[in-house]
């Protein structure tokens, strides 16, 4: 007789098991949790084993459980938790495993693509709502450099103490203006005005400002800190070499008319662009989270199914076959005064299973120490 300071007598039983009746048998006794499973294979590499590639099943099942939780948890959607008062859900079928598997799949498949076109989406307005803001402080950029490109030298906008005021010979007056717009980095923009001031000794005219609004990568879903800029210069070579410094610090070019009335009427189409595009980009928001939320539901059901289905796998593969590969055989400790149940639960998973050969059970007599077992009630 057990108790809490002494263990119930424990007996090692041989298992005979149908490979048909084998899973449906040792998902009974894993529920009952009455048998402790010996590895009949311990010399056999884990991937030699028969059931190694549905073992490996689950695994990929676990880990589109894990993305999909992830991205639950980044939408903030709670999950639905079990019922305190429910059984937990017993392990599905090799079927009910290919359907669950299946479900999964697409499951994943769908959520990657509404991901994919939502990072797209807003990646899309991004870019239209920077080129918002350079539209939008062309004008006054454009008045500052007319005034500074017209005047006999280039005004010194930076106070730099280490290098010398570069002289630009007078004679500017009506030469054609090139620039240079885009956004880059609140945080690179000193050492990039600095750059462009020593690269280009001095023949350019940098005007930037710092973008007010909340941006968010659509990758990372990291704040943006960034500012427009617009860089005036003369001559293709000039320009050509700004360009690549703006390649250099990551910028992002965009091109921009020099006609008012062009930048207007550029700015017009890209503020209804933004509009039609923050509407799509809600509908997908929307489909997103009615998806996510759908899975939140059956979320923690699944885990439960998937993770035992893994044991059931993993204790089948502690058994040895026979030689006509029609038969497991394993060994396990059970409670002497519990083989009534045990054999009961085997005959319940013959039952399900559908099999005609009944699991056999026979006590072997060891002198191996068993393992300790305390019964104990749901408390």
């Amino acid at each position: 007789m057990g108790s809490l300071f002494r263990s119930e007598e424990m007996t090692l039983a041989q298992l005979y098991l149908q490979t048909d009746a084998a899973y449906r048998c040792v998902s009974e006794l894993g529920e009952l949790g009455l048998v402790q499973f010996r590895d009949l294979n311990s010399e056999v590499n884990q991937f030699q084993r028969k059931y190694v590639n549905e073992v490996r099943r689950c695994d990929e099942m676990e880990r589109r459980l894990r993305f999909l939780k992830k991205e639950i948890e980044l939408a903030k959607v709670p999950i639905t938790p079990l019922r305190v008062d429910a059984e937990a859900p017993e392990a599905p079928t090799a079927d009910g495993m290919l359907d669950l598997e299946e479900k999964l799949r697409e499951m994943e498949a769908e959520l990657q693509e509404v991901n994919a076109n939502h990072e797209r989406l807003q990646r899309n307005l991004l870019e239209l709502i920077e080129l918002r803001h350079i539209l939008e402080q062309t004008g006054n950029f454009y008045n500052e450099a007319q005034v500074a490109m017209s005047s006999e030298t280039y005004t010194d906008q930076f106070e730099l103490d280490d290098i010398d005021n570069t002289q630009v010979p007078a004679g500017n007056q009506g030469a054609t203006l090139n620039s240079v717009a885009g956004v880059i980095d609140r945080e690179r923009m000193p050492s990039f005005e600095r750059l462009l001031w020593r690269a280009c000794r001095g023949n350019v005219f940098v005007r930037h400002a710092e973008i007010a609004e909340k941006l968010q990568d659509p990758a990372t879903r990291d704040e943006l800190r960034k500012s427009t800029f617009i860089i005036f210069m003369q001559g293709e070579q000039l320009k050509s070499r700004v360009q690549k410094i703006c390649d250099g610090f990551r910028a992002t070019l965009y091109t921009i008319p020099d006609n008012v009335s062009e930048r207007r009427e550029m700015l017009a189409g890209v503020r209804t662009r933004i509009e039609d595009l923050t509407s799509v980009l809600n509908q997908t928001t929307d489909h997103r989270l009615s998806v996510l939320q759908g899975l939140a539901q059956n979320l923690e059901e699944w885990v439960i199914v998937t993770h035992k289905c893994k044991a059931i796998y993993h204790t089948l593969n502690m058994c040895s076959v026979d030689v006509t590969a029609k038969c497991l055989i394993g060994e396990c400790w059970c409670p002497v005064e519990q083989l009534s149940d045990i054999q009961s639960a085997l005959q319940r998973g013959q039952t399900k299973s559908g099999s005609q050969v009944p699991p056999i059970l026979n006590r072997v007599d060891t002198r191996l120490v068993p393992p300790t077992y305390n019964k104990v009630n749901k408390f």
